[in-house]
């Protein structure tokens, strides 16, 4: 008796904070989906029309150029793939096709450049007008493009469908400490994860809060800081999870089964709302799978 009463206090403790919870769940997916896209680069041509779900990569395969992939990074890519297939319901084909992204094909691709050492704009240069080439994305022929951090990501919209480029710094030695480990994983993880689901930054003022997303930030000044260094590494560590939280898991549920045509439309906000309890469940099952683990932080509010 004393067992089943335990049982049911337990069950209407859970219940209450999932009710607590929903609010900030759609208040988190409102900032981190429902926005504006930026198309005013200088130079773009307008006229080609922008068409964003959290979704459409869905399927879509994962080019590796630059760098053959550190095993940490390869193991990073295995799992999150694995994510994608449990989430979307579609696999995620990877490859290596060397130097270049010429060698990616002109299909659905993720181009994913890695690098070890100092950036290599002009390689990042090269990729981005094959994709404009391919895609005609209407980006002016002569530009030059440099890396702003160790790992950033860019989604461009054509006339002949949208192109995706992540370029990603990587452990340049066999056995990285364990700062230099964590910084890896987390910045691939948090790449990938916003390519895959269009999900956008979200600034968090106040630390004491708590991450509720691996979309949160809190601003931090590292512009005298070396990307190799470990002050580096520690500052930008400490300005957001180190990988997915709940949250986020969560919403690769809802952008996979979505109806809705955008995911920036209110609509994908709404579907939300009516399925939150289908949607928390499915996150559950998946935060405790143990294929799944690695990514996950487990320090997350």
């Amino acid at each position: 008796m004393l067992r089943i009463i335990i049982q049911l206090f337990l069950a209407l403790m859970l219940a209450g904070g999932a009710q607590a919870d929903k609010g900030t769940y759609l208040d988190l997916a409102r900032r981190g989906w429902n926005y504006e896209l930026r198309v005013t680069m200088v130079g773009r041509d307008m006229a080609i029309p922008v068409h964003i779900h959290g979704r459409d990569l869905a399927g879509a395969s994962l080019c590796l150029v630059g760098e053959r992939p550190h095993p940490q990074t390869l193991a990073v890519l295995d799992t999150f793939r694995a994510l994608l297939h449990h989430s979307f319901g579609y696999p995620a084909p990877v490859r290596y096709a060397g130097p270049t992204a010429r060698g990616c094909g002109s299909g659905r691709t993720v181009i994913l450049r890695l690098y070890s050492g100092h950036p290599p704009n002009r390689a990042l240069s090269s990729d981005l007008q094959w994709l404009n080439e391919v895609h005609q994305l209407g980006l002016p022929s002569s530009r030059s493009y440099v890396a702003s951090s160790p790992a950033m990501a860019q989604t461009f919209f054509g006339r002949r469908g949208q192109g995706t480029h992540i370029m990603v710094k990587q452990p340049a030695h066999a056995r990285p400490d364990r700062l230099e480990a964590a910084f890896y994983k987390s910045i691939l993880i948090e790449e990938l994860f916003q390519s895959f689901t269009f999900g956008m930054d979200i600034l968090l003022y106040d630390r004491r809060a708590g991450f509720l997303s691996k979309l949160q930030e809190t601003p931090v000044n590292m512009q005298r800081l070396p990307w190799e260094s470990h002050a580096f590494m520690r500052a930008l560590l400490q300005s957001n999870p180190a990988g997915l939280c709940a949250f986020d898991v969560f919403m690769m549920h809802a952008v996979g089964r979505t109806p809705v045509d955008q995911t920036v439309d209110p609509g994908f906000i709404d579907y939300i709302d009516a399925h939150y309890d289908r949607l928390r469940a499915l996150a559950d099952e998946t935060l405790a799978d143990p294929r799944f683990a690695p990514l996950f932080d487990s320090g997350c509010t």
